[in-house]
Formats: C-alpha cells, structure tokens, sequence
C-alpha cells in the first residue's frame, strides 16, 4: 500500500466544506460512525483500566441506534443552521440496511448523528465533535 497512515489520518487538514459537502449522507454516516465509536471507546477506556469485556459492554450501549437517537433530540436545538442541515440529510437518507437493535425512526435519527459526526470530521471540527458526544454522555 502506497499511502501511509499518517496520510490518512490528517486528511481533515486536506478537506474544506466544499468537500464535505460533496459526500453523500450514507458516505457521512459511514465515515461518523466509525468517529463516533473512536470517540466512545477512548471515553470509555479513560474510565479507568477494566477488564476488555466491560469495556465492550458500556462502548456497546453508547453507540447503539437508540443511543444516538437520544442524542439526536439533545442536539438539535444547539445546532447551527448547516449542521442541522447536514443532521436532517442524514436522517433522510434512505439506507438499504435494516436496523438489527432499533425500530426504523430510531436507525434514521441514528444516521443523521453519525452523518453530522462524519461531517464535522472531515471538516476537522474535532473540539465541536467532542462538545457534542459530551452533551450525550452527560445525559445518558
């Protein structure tokens, strides 16, 4: 593989609005979860040392679709005009995947936070990703 990693990982200095713009919200969404679950794990590992499988359970019950539908609710009247653009572009979207955990309008909602999340990413809005995830922390 020709790309390093460090190439990979700072391509939120390399991005600007235009292209975040340009991705899809399933492409956001994508992208945000796997953000969103990053997230969630260095939280749940700052907790204090624990056996691996606790760490999995608490992870687990924090980016569940439910989770993240709450979430949803939390945010949405903190949001700026684009970033609940971007939130309703996710909850929109129309995915092929059947939720496995949730009930339908709980999977969108979930999407459209992981598509805010991803967005605000390749933004490289780190410190507003973190002021968000927080706001759900302190609430679940």
């Amino acid at each position: 593989m020709n790309t390093n990693l460090n190439e990979v990982l700072n391509v939120t200095t390399k991005m600007n609005t235009h292209k975040a713009n340009t991705y899809s919200p399933l492409a956001l969404a994508y992208i945000g979860d796997g953000v969103y679950e990053l997230f969630i794990r260095t939280y749940v590992l700052s907790r204090g040392n624990m056996p691996v499988n606790k760490m999995h359970k608490a992870s687990r019950e924090l980016v569940r679709a439910t989770a993240q539908a709450k979430l949803y609710h939390l945010i949405e009247d903190m949001l700026t005009e684009e970033e609940l653009q971007v939130l309703k572009r996710g909850r929109n979207a129309k995915s092929i995947s059947a939720p496995k955990n949730a009930d339908i309008t709980e999977y969108r909602h979930a999407t459209g936070v992981e598509a805010l999340i991803g967005y605000l990413y390749l933004e490289g809005r780190i410190d507003r990703i973190n002021e968000i995830i927080e706001i759900g922390l302190n609430a679940l």
